[in-house]
């Protein structure tokens, strides 16, 4: 009976050391997720600060400023201005009725204006693919760690079923032997 005894305890500490093992094992893989997703959320809240030109934050602010009620308001006032004042003084007006120099005003801020809102529409298009990159290489890691669960889920199971399969085993050889001694 003693040699049973030594059986069984020999087969336990087994048991509990490759269970032992098998949880370290993935109480460190779920460390080391989890530092890899606080590095990429720290990537994707914290960006490297971005080192703009002055060409690039003059056609931010004036991109700004352009889309604006600030700058529809304030062009209209001073469109209503400018020919209120050329109709008044209608003979000795600096800009006379077809409002010649008014055109060619309007036509020099909008050549001027339209490239510097393109300068800053393309460097606002280039944050949003890098944003849409982020956002691929998230949901791709989220994708590889759903995998990475399934493996983990079969391997558990499998595992399982072996050391269940181990047990019946065991149990059968007790039964067994158990079934010779009372014979």
């Amino acid at each position: 009976m003693k040699k049973n005894n030594s059986f069984q305890h020999r087969y336990l500490e087994k048991i509990l050391n490759t269970e032992d093992e098998h949880l370290k094992k993935l109480h460190q893989i779920v460390a080391d997720s989890m530092n890899e997703e606080n590095l990429i959320s720290e990537n994707l809240l914290n960006s490297p600060n971005e080192t703009f030109n002055r060409g690039q934050l003059v056609a931010d602010k004036v991109a700004s400023f352009g889309g604006s009620w600030t700058f529809i308001i304030s062009f209209l006032v001073v469109l209503f201005c400018w020919i209120t004042m050329n109709v008044i003084l209608a003979t000795k007006a600096f800009d006379p009725y077809p409002f010649i120099l008014l055109n060619l005003v309007l036509s020099c801020i909008a050549a001027i204006q339209a490239p510097v809102i393109m300068m800053s529409q393309n460097r606002k298009e280039e944050k949003d693919r890098k944003r849409a990159e982020n956002d691929y290489l998230v949901n791709l890691k989220a994708e590889i760690e759903i995998r990475n669960l399934h493996q983990k889920i079969n391997l558990l199971m499998e595992e399982q079923f072996q050391s269940l399969m181990e047990i019946q085993r065991y149990q059968t050889e007790m039964l067994e032997q158990m079934v010779k001694e009372k014979k």
